[in-house]
């Protein structure tokens, strides 16, 4: 399989989360063996997923396409406004949801940062997250920032980074920054723990 097409989308796949080369190779066996009318189904909804589905301006979690800029959780009145959880992607912010065990705002960052990077302000959407608590601080209701960030090293380091970016904004307004307990074992990624562990790192966050 040396065609250039084959070859441009292993490299494509193999950029995909989580996908190394050899899981890459599979996907363009598997699309090898499919038939032109599979095919095609596949292309017409890859197309028609970017036209479907928009990022909320307030909290950047992506949803179906409506009249509304929002998404259906931002503009739920029945959700607190006094705390303000920050999760490093969709997947996280779906898991935490399902698990019934949080009922106040998300902000997505949009991933954690790797160890050593020199510019982590370009990684994560940080300024957007300071624009996002400087508009709840006017509203005068957030008491608490909650970081639920995979407990492993780039977690950590991503939880440091946005604890010393906050801080001179948070102290003033006496805004606690709390963080996921260990309830979520180390190593651990937010988007395949349970509902249980969910409710329990919530439960003992410090």
């Amino acid at each position: 399989m040396n065609s250039e097409t084959s070859q441009k989308l292993l490299e494509f796949f193999n950029h995909f989360p989580g996908i190394g080369p050899r899981q890459a190779g599979r996907f363009v066996y598997h699309l090898l063996h499919l038939d032109d009318y599979k095919l095609k189904e596949l292309s017409e909804l890859i197309f028609k997923l970017k036209k479907e589905v928009r990022q909320c301006k307030h909290c950047f979690r992506y949803y179906s396409i409506d009249k509304a800029d929002l998404c259906n959780l931002c503009l739920d009145q029945n959700r607190s406004k006094e705390e303000l959880m920050i999760v490093a992607k969709d997947i996280d912010l779906e898991t935490i949801h399902k698990s019934g065990a949080y009922n106040g705002s998300y902000f997505i960052l949009g991933g954690l940062i790797p160890l050593f990077e020199r510019q982590p302000e370009k990684v994560v959407r940080l300024n957007q997250l300071v624009r996002n608590i400087e508009a709840k601080i006017k509203e005068g209701q957030l008491k608490e920032i909650i970081l639920a960030l995979s407990a492993n090293t780039e977690g950590d380091y991503t939880g440091d980074f946005i604890k010393n970016s906050l801080s001179a904004l948070i102290e003033k307004m006496d805004i606690k920054i709390s963080t996921l307990g260990r309830g979520l074992s180390t190593g651990t990624e937010v988007e395949y723990s349970d509902k249980e562990t969910i409710q329990n790192a919530l439960k003992n966050r410090a």
